[in-house]
């Protein structure tokens, strides 16, 4: 007696190209065949899916899921198109707030904007108030003064931390803090509460589902710029039990947040958390993944570490978030400590650190098979290329990142740099995989939007960037299905819609290969349901019931 039968389907069980299949079974939240694997076994439901295609449930690589949640009730700035609006945004927005509440707004892009905002200009629009604006790369912030002075940077008693920078001017502080300056800011907001960061991730994780994810990756929690709790582990346990988890998720775990570890001589482990936890430790919904540390910065603020200077600022080559040996030595150790790595590397100088430490790091303990990654990738020379590969390194890049910032990023790097620029195709035939993933909220984060962008790799403007690297639709959906399953190490238990695999599936309204490149984010996601449960489009699937 299976739980529930799907029938009358379009199913694509490899993610393939073309459907393959009608008829698939699930029982204990695992398939159990597809046609006549199935044939003639009663079902508790069986849903009639009049047509919808089927695929195997979308992965996403790289996000940051509590970031993005809390965002959803943040000051939205990513449509403001002047500074001006974002002074008024500031007012309106503060003006519906209790007395000594902050006014945290997310997603301003300077490069938009002609400018930071300045914080002379905010202490107008908000006076009496802390004001925290993120810009959309995650990599700066502005705040006002009443912020800079709560931080102890306008008395100087507060050091800029490693790393950073607090932008002056002649009048003296800006407001805009770069990089791992931030911490100057979330050391005064930080931690938050589990609670609070529990509702998040459950609003987070209800668009997810609504977008047909199924798994996720969390790119760094714990300690940093990037954590939001030193016990942020226990905000997705919570969410969990409180049953608001819609998706599996696997959490990176922030190399600020590792330490010291004494172990026996022989188990080499040296640096970790406490009692040992590594990454693999959980189940299938909720697990530790690698540890995150970050080499260098962004190519919208111009701190991704370079070996030629961007353009316009000849001197100018970015920056290491550490210095070369510290960041060695934290990939040495994570690595001989069992840990998988996952480096944040944008430009091609932060790329070599990258793949110096991971050469250095097997040299000192061999581990065939680690899955070891580079984030982002975001410039990449040929040279570079065979090393992914001997190295046994994947590349984590974000193609959406093209539609969304491509006309700034030819500005920063320049034409002759264009084809480095998020290469996709290149790795292919370089022999090495390209999971799909989307830095959301950087980004927009619907897997089929980034399909799209992968199959034409066009700016907002409409320009092409490096057309060589398109890929087919069916390569796109294959980045977003089975290559996110193996990154994760999951490829025994998801990716594809085959018997014993967990029943993690998504219904379309047609398949990403059946139509033109230019709507495939307009695909409708029809429901999505994780270990045959379905958690988004309830709705729909009454609908279908037999």
């Amino acid at each position: 007696m299976l739980d529930l039968l799907l029938t009358n389907a379009a199913i694509s069980p490899l993610a393939g190209a073309s459907p393959t299949a009608a008829t698939l079974g699930i029982l204990h939240g695992r398939i159990v065949g597809l046609d006549g694997q199935v044939k003639g076994l009663a079902s508790r439901r069986t849903l009639d899916c009049r047509g919808a295609v089927v695929l195997p449930g979308f992965g996403d690589a790289h996000n940051h899921m509590a970031w993005f949640g809390q965002s959803l009730s943040e000051l939205d700035l990513s449509g403001c198109a002047t500074v001006e609006e974002v002074y008024d945004a500031v007012a309106a927005f503060a003006s519906g707030l209790d007395a000594g509440e902050w006014v945290i707004g997310s997603g301003y892009d300077n490069t938009i904007l002609g400018a930071h905002p300045h914080r002379k200009r905010l202490d107008a629009a908000a006076p009496g108030r802390p004001v925290w604006l993120k810009h959309r790369s995650g990599h700066a912030a502005t705040v006002n003064t009443e912020v800079l002075a709560r931080a102890g940077v306008m008395d100087g008693s507060a050091p800029t931390p490693v790393g950073g920078e607090v932008v002056r001017d002649a009048e003296g502080p800006t407001g805009v803090l770069q990089e791992q300056a931030q911490k100057l800011v979330t050391r005064l907001v930080i931690p938050y509460p589990v609670e609070a960061l529990a509702d998040a991730i459950t609003a987070a994780s209800e668009r997810y589902a609504a977008e047909g994810l199924t798994h996720v990756t969390e790119a760094g929690i714990g300690a940093g710029w990037i954590g939001r709790s030193p016990v942020e582990l226990s905000a997705y346990t919570l969410a969990r039990e409180r049953g608001g988890l819609r998706t599996r998720v696997q959490l990176m775990a922030s190399s600020d947040a590792l330490h010291p570890l004494t172990s026996h001589r022989q188990d080499r482990v040296t640096f970790g958390l406490d009692l040992g936890l590594r990454t693999g430790f959980g189940d299938d919904t909720l697990r530790l993944g690698p540890m995150k540390i970050f080499i260098d910065g962004s190519l919208l603020g111009r701190t991704a570490a370079v070996t030629e200077p961007f353009c316009g600022q000849e001197h100018i080559t970015g920056s290491l978030q550490l210095s070369l040996g510290e960041l060695t030595a934290r990939i040495v150790d994570a690595h001989c400590s069992g840990w998988t790595v996952a480096a944040h590397a944008i430009g091609d100088r932060a790329v070599d650190v990258a793949l110096d430490a991971f050469e250095a790091a097997q040299a000192a303990r061999p581990r065939p098979g680690v899955r070891h990654r580079i984030e982002h990738a975001g410039l990449v020379r040929e040279d570079q290329l065979p090393r992914f590969r001997a190295l046994g390194v994947t590349p984590v890049p974000q193609l959406r990142f093209l539609y969304e910032m491509g006309q700034v990023m030819l500005e920063t790097v320049g034409g002759e740099r264009e084809a480095l620029v998020y290469r996709h195709r290149s790795f292919l035939e370089a022999g090495v995989r390209v999971p799909g993933s989307s830095d959301r909220p950087v980004a927009a984060g619907a897997p089929l939007l980034g399909m799209q962008s992968m199959v034409e790799r066009s700016t907002a403007a409409g320009r092409v960037m490096s057309p060589a690297e398109r890929v087919d639709a069916a390569t796109a959906l294959h980045a977003y299905t089975v290559d996110a399953a193996w990154i994760a190490g999951d490829e025994d238990i998801r990716g594809t819609l085959e018997p014993g695999k967990l029943a993690d599936l998504v219904l379309l309204s047609d398949h990403p290969a059946a139509v033109p490149a230019d709507t495939i984010g307009q695909i409708q996601v029809l429901a999505t349901f994780v270990g045959g449960r379905c958690v988004h489009g309830e709705d729909f699937v009454a609908s279908l019931e037999v």
